[in-house]
């Protein structure tokens, strides 16, 4: 229960964060480039030093094998939203659809994922974090862009254009995922997890890590509430889908997969309860921030994904804690 009051807590904090970048836009005090901007400083800079900082412990074969853990659900979890959102929202509209199903399939565990787990956990548990993170970029950039362009690019005569076949063909890269600036620092963190090397690092090098990382939790904030600054809800609720979303997202999918965890538990395997709670706090995070960016990139209905995705972020304060509260059945 002290894990759930802890998690309401600091998603109310979280969404406190949101209000500067909110009222800014809403003031109209910041440029068009804010969001980006800040985007990238966290993307490139605080999130790096946040993973790798989570690594620099002593080397613990326990450690390693929850990590391991939660690399394997982080996996399962991701292959059901998969399958579940292909196999939804099939009457709706081309671009509606491709990004009901992105939505669905991928959550904000980058943006208040791991600043979630890091200020409710923390410690080993933010490593773990960082883990499932490794899959989420996986998927995002092969099945995540299959999503926003397979079938959707016709000629003339109906056959697809084979140019822009091709173009698309290229955005689907691992590579992508694996040069993705946490991937890399989670690569660094390793290797000084594995030979102990936070011992060597000196102080100045690890407190100016420290502060960096402690910008994430409130940069990502301000971004996202830049974002619900520009949306219009009017109307939105009577959308359908929007509901099955919710019910998806934030509910029936995270409940499947702590499911699995403890029928897993119940045939004899020990899951730690860290494991567990990190599993389900990413899985039941809001809608990724990126439909936004891979719908403006892939001309995928831009303005719809950025009402799902703020109206994702608003009910987890609600959605979340009623999740994690399953750790306790």
């Amino acid at each position: 229960m002290d894990v759930v009051l802890k998690l309401l807590y600091n998603v109310a904090l979280l969404f406190i964060m949101m209000l500067p970048g909110f009222i800014l836009k809403k003031c109209r005090l910041s440029t068009d480039g804010l969001g980006k901007g800040l985007s990238n400083l966290v993307l490139y800079v605080a999130q790096p030093a946040l993973v790798f900082m989570a690594y620099v412990r002593p080397f613990d074969k326990s450690i390693l094998l929850n990590a391991l853990m939660v690399f394997i659900f982080s996996i399962v979890a991701h292959v059901i939203f998969s399958v579940v959102a292909m196999l939804s929202y099939k009457k709706a509209p081309d671009a509606m659809r491709r990004m009901l199903r992105f939505a669905t399939i991928f959550s904000n565990a980058a943006f208040m994922g791991i600043p979630l787990v890091d200020a409710v956990l923390g410690g080993e548990a933010t490593l773990y974090a960082t883990i499932y993170n490794i899959t989420f970029n996986l998927f995002l950039w092969s099945l995540g862009v299959h999503i926003c362009t397979s079938d959707r690019d016709y000629d003339g005569d109906g056959t697809i254009d084979k140019d822009i076949e091709e173009y698309h063909k290229s955005q689907v890269s691992f590579k992508k995922a694996l040069l993705h600036p946490v991937t890399i620092a989670a690569a660094l963190g390793l290797l000084a997890f594995f030979f102990s090397a936070g011992n060597y690092i000196p102080d100045i090098v690890s407190e100016s890590l420290t502060m960096l990382k402690n910008l994430v939790a409130p940069l990502s904030m301000i971004v996202i509430g830049l974002r619900l600054g520009d949306i219009d809800f009017r109307g939105f609720w009577k959308d359908k889908n929007l509901w099955i979303f919710i019910l998806l997202r934030h509910l029936a999918l995270p409940v499947i997969v702590f499911a699995i965890m403890r029928l897993i538990v119940l045939v004899g395997l020990s899951i730690s309860t860290d494991v567990m709670t990190v599993v389900l706090l990413m899985a039941s995070a809001p809608a990724a921030t990126s439909a936004t960016m891979f719908a403006e990139k892939y001309d995928c209905d831009a303005v719809y994904v950025s009402k799902i995705v703020a109206i994702s972020t608003i009910l987890c304060i609600a959605t979340m804690p009623i999740i994690i509260l399953l750790t306790n059945v």
